[in-house]
């Protein structure tokens, strides 16, 4: 069996960090650039052969439009390259959730994507950056894993870009899949799949849009009132995500504020994990809101901006998409 060609592309994050000592508790992210990360994955002697180029160099709390539109334009040369079998981005782990189920969005379920990163900086004690990178280059290298959109390798696990998030501020075990947990454990010596791919032959389910809408997120709390409301409208964005109370609630003025917002909103929720269903407590086909489901409030705003990029300004087709999985 040949080797795998993977190309790296590389955007900073923990992954590439260095604290300049292997217990000081501060660090830089960003500092290893693409080729160091290569000569590091050449070093692993792993199955595969690798590529690749730098993105952007910053902490993931950073990235935004620029490194997204540059990062979906490589990860398409890529797919499109018969040399290429696969696709691995470094980030950092703050908006890995958001990062790859936008390009899930927006890329075909065909050669495998995977975004990695790491919760320890490269030369801290304990540094989990390489054996993550050694196993998303076994999932990037493995045909099995094409088919089922983009992926998140942490933690000997792998996640579906639509399950993902970080459900911790530190350790190594920080992420988590809701409704699904992992699709797959994976070592760098071994890969064990829990199912089949669910996407075989999709194309991209949006079109790369030439810019995103701006969409502000309100988090419910006690005593909130409606003036936040008018904040978010009064800074030009064109939706609103509900980050609610439970099941995507808030304080009745609140509700109020938002159903006269004359802008979509998602109702999501707060909570951790869970689902927001349509009109339990209230009423979204009077109020014209949209229910999340599974998806949490960061997650939420990436589908919302698509959808407004997309031209949708109808909530019950709004509803059907993040009724889709």
């Amino acid at each position: 069996m040949s080797r795998a060609n993977i190309r790296i592309l590389a955007t900073g994050g923990t992954i590439a960090g260095s604290a300049g000592s292997a217990t000081r508790r501060g660090y830089r992210p960003g500092q290893i650039g693409v080729a160091d990360l290569l000569a590091a994955a050449d070093a692993l002697d792993l199955d595969a052969r690798f590529e690749g180029g730098d993105i952007a160099a910053i902490g993931s709390q950073d990235i935004g439009w620029p490194q997204w539109s540059a990062l979906h334009r490589e990860i398409s040369d890529a797919l499109g390259d018969d040399g290429v079998d696969g696709v691995i981005v470094t980030h950092g782990t703050d908006t890995a959730e958001e990062t790859a189920f936008l390009l899930d969005l927006t890329l075909p379920a065909g050669k495998p994507v995977v975004l990695v990163g790491a919760m320890r900086p490269a030369d801290a004690v304990g540094s989990d950056g390489m054996r993550n990178l050694a196993n998303a280059a076994r999932v990037a290298g493995d045909p099995a894993a094409a088919g089922r959109g983009v992926l998140v390798v942490m933690s000997d696990q792998v996640f579906a870009a639509i399950d993902v998030r970080k459900a911790a501020t530190g350790g190594a075990e920080a992420f988590r899949g809701f409704p699904r947990g992992a699709l797959a454990n994976v070592t760098p010596t071994s890969l064990d799949w829990f199912g089949p791919p669910d996407r075989p032959g999709r194309g991209a389910r949006f079109a790369w849009p030439e810019a995103l809408p701006k969409v502000a997120i309100l988090y419910a709390y006690a005593g909130m009132d409606a003036d936040t409301v008018g904040c978010a409208l009064g800074s030009g964005d064109r939706g609103i995500v509900l980050a609610g109370m439970g099941q995507g609630n808030a304080p009745g003025p609140v509700i109020d504020a938002l159903a006269a917002s004359g802008v979509p909103v998602v109702r999501s929720s707060r909570v951790d994990q869970g689902s927001v269903d349509r009109t339990l407590e209230i009423d979204d086909d009077s109020l014209g809101f949209v229910a999340a489901r599974g998806l949490g409030p960061a997650k939420a705003r990436i589908l919302l901006q698509v959808l407004l990029a997309s031209g949708y300004e109808d909530p019950l087709a709004m509803q059907r998409e993040f009724d889709r999985r």
